[in-house]
């Protein structure tokens, strides 16, 4: 695996940019996080504004969704990448603010505004990917942008605890401010001959941007093929549970095993070591398994996830608890990177952008009800009780995408239509 991730960074000059750009922008953002739910329990001692949070940080995502396909869809997509960096950029360091004027109406408009930016960057770095990778580095780039990920997930959130509880929440803010202006001048360095512009045939009328035409015309698309509709709704499931666990890391590091922020940062930093591991495993198994396996393998993952979860939340022992979080999210992990890399290898450029904002709105549309009931709950319940309904929820990805296999009702696509032929991607290796 290490081979092939060091191969396609020293070959791919567009993808190393990218790639540096999402290294210095993520970490930046689990500071932003881990300060952020922790100056929040620390001022107020309440999961509901925990809650409330992260209800301000999904809304304005699922809202943006929409325009955010249909625009990556329609123009530059690297110049929306630029836009969006360069704007949450100015609102992370907005939230200095809010160390010394503690208020959470600050803490949900920022919030709100950092959310609402996001997808037009996030969509946009998956759509792009088979723009700047061939076919045959696609399955590695994802695989290396997932991990990549999860990396940033288990360092950041850990330096990130330790820095909030030992040199406070000012300095957090400005790190993932200074992130976002690194990672915009990394994707300024991304060159393409034709453009960054999505491939698509218009002509007449057609030139007219009409953004809910050009959605719902993305919907159908996704309608008309099982696969990607069935990893949409395994994406949603997954969300009835992953939702609440949004929340459950907080509390279960702040209330649970009254640890504080270096408590939560190690919640989510093993989660993030789960996520690695399970990265590593679902490359492995990508460049080698059918597709018949693969949708095998989707199942057995989400048993693990949710199973794994359930545990979690009833170990008394923090260490234990530790492990089966990493557990729960190595599973979660190979399904990700596998889906994933079948939505990369099938969907045509033109709906690229819509494709992956619609599920990534879908999944935050349910994470959205998950938070909330999950916050509401903790006004009442116990988060071990809470975590164990959770985990319920989360295992009923492999429950409908079982069925619907044994059913045959998600056939293999007759072709891969991504066009990566025409990708023009090595730059040459580094000095």
């Amino acid at each position: 695996m290490l081979n092939d991730f060091r191969q396609l960074l020293r070959q791919n000059r567009n993808y190393r940019y990218m790639w540096i750009g999402q290294v210095v922008s993520e970490f930046g953002d689990h500071f932003n996080n881990i300060a952020v739910f922790s100056l929040a329990m620390q001022t107020t001692h309440s999961g509901l504004v925990v809650s409330g949070i992260m209800l301000s940080r999904a809304v304005p995502a699922v809202m943006a969704g929409p325009l955010a396909g249909v625009i990556l869809d329609r123009f530059d997509r690297k110049r929306i990448m630029l836009a969006s960096d360069l704007i949450r950029a100015f609102v992370a360091l907005a939230f200095v603010l809010t160390v010394h004027h503690h208020q959470t109406s600050l803490l949900y408009g920022l919030s709100a505004l950092l959310m609402f930016a996001s997808p037009f960057f996030t969509s946009g770095r998956t759509a792009i990917l088979p723009s700047i990778a061939s076919r045959e580095e696609l399955h590695t780039a994802n695989s290396l942008t997932q991990t990549t990920q999860w990396t940033t997930l288990t360092i950041g959130t850990m330096v990130a605890g330790l820095s909030a509880a030992t040199l406070g929440y000012q300095w957090a803010f400005v790190i993932n401010s200074f992130s976002f202006f690194g990672s915009a001048a990394c994707i300024w360095k991304l060159q393409r001959a034709k453009g960054f512009r999505a491939k698509r045939e218009l002509g007449g009328k057609e030139q007219v941007v009409r953004p809910w035409h050009e959605y719902t015309e993305g919907l159908r698309y996704m309608q008309s093929s099982p696969l990607l509709l069935g990893i949409a709704v395994i994406y949603v499931g997954w969300a009835t549970g992953g939702g609440a666990a949004q929340i459950l890391f907080t509390l279960f590091g702040e209330q649970v095993f009254n640890r504080g922020p270096a408590g939560i940062g190690t919640v989510w930093s093993f989660a993030g070591v789960g996520l690695l591991v399970g990265g590593a495993v679902g490359h492995a198994l990508g460049k080698h398994i059918s597709f018949l396996q693969y949708k095998r393998a989707v199942s057995i993952c989400y048993v693990i996830h949710g199973g794994a979860y359930m545990l979690f939340s009833q170990m008394q022992n923090f260490g234990a608890a530790l492990f089966f979080i990493a557990l729960s999210r190595a599973g979660v992990a190979v399904a990700s990177v596998l889906n994933v890399s079948q939505l990369l290898r099938h969907i045509p450029d033109e709906f690229r952008g819509r494709v992956f904002a619609t599920i990534d709105s879908l999944t935050w549309s349910t994470m959205i009800v998950s938070m909330t009931a999950a916050g509401i709950a903790s006004q009442y319940h116990s988060p071990r009780t809470i975590g164990l309904v959770a985990g319920i929820f989360s295992t009923t990805p492999a429950i409908f995408w079982g069925l619907a296999n044994w059913k045959g009702k998600l056939p293999e696509p007759e072709s891969l239509i991504a066009e990566t032929a025409e990708v023009e991607v090595h730059g040459g290796p580094t000095a």
